[in-house]
């Protein structure tokens, strides 16, 4: 099981990978409201003024003591840039100016699933009981492209049997269906037989750090390095390693890597995309073959 907040976690590792920048960063020594403007921190030694990060909120610090290892926030700190106020446990790790904080990259996993939609897809079910005098049922709003549709079979055998004839309607009158979806059987199904519908769906957003990856977004496990790769170069086209040497303090040891070439960020998130694009053409193609869709007619 991947959760949410482990997800995070890989596409930061493989971004450091890339930019061979450690963040500083130390922990809070008491907790935190959400309201408070005085944070104690193990180490205020590499603090200036500028933004932190404790969890998934971004502060700024407006000043520091680094005797006493406190930071002050303005009024205007807490919930920075967008996040949320929270409050915080004491221990918790503080990230000083992060390169990538976590609500971007959490962001970018989310943009990430939303866009991998129609390549990859979760699978859905819906059932309903066949009623002789009625050929058209309603499908759920979110269902997108229906796989298949059976229906079960008289007797012990606990066969299901496809349903050969089918038709989807993506506009269906909505007081009528309480859908936007629906279907009409055409084929004959045995009246009180239950009838199973398969379909394809977007993928959910994840939310909350706890989220399972799988049963969340309805994506198999395998689409777990897609988001990754998806995610990371997404970010990575924000930065330009070439220019961290400016902001480091090992500028010397990482200029000779890295060199003082700009666009270093840009070749790498090109090739983020390349890895990203081939993983999303190949679990794309593996989900086609898994679930393929029935050979049917439509009037």
């Amino acid at each position: 099981m991947t959760t949410f907040s482990q997800l995070v976690d890989e596409v930061s590792l493989s971004l450091a990978g890339y930019t061979m920048r450690q963040d500083r960063q130390t922990h809070l020594t008491a907790p935190v409201a959400s309201g408070d403007t005085s944070i104690s921190v193990a180490s205020a030694k590499n603090i200036s003024s500028g933004i932190i990060e404790i969890e998934d909120e971004i502060l700024y610090v407006d000043s520091f003591d680094r005797s006493g290892n406190t930071l002050s926030i303005p009024p205007y700190g807490r919930g920075y840039s967008g996040t949320t106020a929270s409050s915080h446990a004491a221990g918790k790790r503080v990230a000083i100016s992060p390169t990538f904080p976590r609500i971007s990259i959490k962001r970018a996993v989310n943009d990430t699933i939303n866009s991998v939609f129609p390549d990859l897809y979760g699978i859905g079910t819906t059932t309903f009981e066949y009623k002789p005098a009625q050929s058209t049922y309603a499908l759920p709003s979110h269902a997108e492209t229906v796989l298949g549709v059976s229906y079960e079979s008289i007797g012990p055998s606990k066969q299901w049997r496809p349903v050969r004839g089918w038709r989807v309607d993506p506009m269906a009158n909505v007081s009528g269906f309480g859908s936007t979806n629906s279907i009409t059987l055409i084929s004959g199904v045995e009246p009180g037989r239950t009838v199973q519908v398969t379909y394809t769906m977007q993928p959910q957003l994840l939310d909350v750090d706890t989220d399972d990856f799988e049963l969340s977004t309805g994506l198999p496990a395998s689409a777990k390095d897609v988001i990754i790769l998806g995610a990371a170069y997404r970010l990575a086209s924000f930065i330009d390693p070439g220019r961290l040497s400016f902001s480091t303090a090992e500028s010397d040891a990482q200029s000779n890597v890295v060199g003082r070439s700009y666009g270093t960020g840009t070749n790498t998130a090109k090739y983020l995309l390349a890895l990203y694009q081939q993983r999303l053409s190949d679990e794309a193609r593996k989900l086609a073959d898994r679930f393929p869709i029935r050979v049917h007619y439509t009037n």
